[in-house]
């Protein structure tokens, strides 16, 4: 218990404030009200030599224990007086390559990460990255000017967001669309240019386009198909191979049998009956 007490003690400056070996301090709050700050821990982005990253090594700075109530536009907004801040992105877990970027939409959202996080803030000089490492704090997340919502009112807002509307849901959707036929039919202007064009070492690359164009299926045309494979599936199924489809095809002929057999006896108890003699 005491050598635990030591080494926290150890890890900890004058101030009490927590140190990370390796990593600056800037103490963060949510607003003015709160009396305690958070810290984030930041460093300049560095990888080993001979590893590839998307991220400039001069220009980014690496960013850990992001609150969740800390977002991009926020911690782009703490960090904007070291100097202009080219991007900024959070992510569940460091990584090395930039996560492809989507084009964005009001309506659909990335699942947002629970709990905290790391981020890579790259800004578009060297120098900015030494300002932010030797900035002083506390820095306020929620300001007047720049106000954060949480808790009931960040909820209601994000259900309010989460309902679109009809209109300019179609007009979006249209022009993904819209993006998306363009593309696929300039892949395929590409691939109709490079069909039987042998490369650079002679090979021909093939492919399973057929000279008569594949009309599309219709719900009919499928279905027709579905029965003519089932009735060929049928004809090729061999009939009493195994015992027990001989033993099914006995059960079956006895079943029959008996409802023939119980069906005479009732027909011929029905013309009994319509035969009875009667004298009045």
């Amino acid at each position: 218990m005491v050598a635990r007490r030591r080494k926290r003690a150890a890890q900890e400056s004058d101030s009490g404030v927590p140190i990370l070996p390796g990593y600056s301090a800037i103490p963060i709050k949510f607003s003015e009200k709160q009396q305690s700050s958070h810290y984030l821990y930041v460093r300049e982005h560095k990888v080993r030599e001979g590893t590839r990253s998307s991220w400039p090594q001069k220009r980014t700075l690496f960013v850990l224990n992001v609150p969740p109530y800390c977002t991009e536009e926020c911690l782009s907004r703490l960090l904007s007086p070291c100097g202009p801040v080219q991007s900024v992105e959070l992510q569940e877990k460091p990584e090395l390559s930039e996560s492809p970027k989507e084009p964005p939409s009001k309506f659909f959202h990335p699942k947002p990460v629970p709990g905290f996080q790391v981020a890579y803030v790259l800004f578009q000089k060297p120098g900015s990255v030494s300002a932010a490492l030797a900035l002083k704090g506390p820095l306020l997340v929620s300001t007047e000017s720049h106000p954060v919502r949480s808790g009931v009112l960040k909820w209601i807002r994000d259900y309010t967001d989460s309902v679109p509307d009809p209109e300019a849901l179609r007009v979006e959707v249209d022009a993904f669309m819209e993006t998306y036929d363009r593309k696929i039919a300039e892949e395929e202007a590409k691939a109709k240019e490079e069909e039987g064009v042998p490369d650079d070492e002679g090979w021909v690359k093939v492919t399973r386009r057929g000279r008569r164009p594949v009309l599309p299926r219709t719900e009919a045309a499928s279905l027709r198909v579905l029965e003519r494979e089932r009735r060929k599936r049928a004809r090729k199924e061999l009939l009493n191979f195994y015992a027990w489809q001989h033993r099914e095809t006995k059960m079956e002929h006895l079943a029959q049998l008996r409802k023939k057999f119980e069906e005479d006896k009732q027909r011929i108890e029905l013309m009994r009956a319509q035969r009875k003699f009667r004298p009045y």
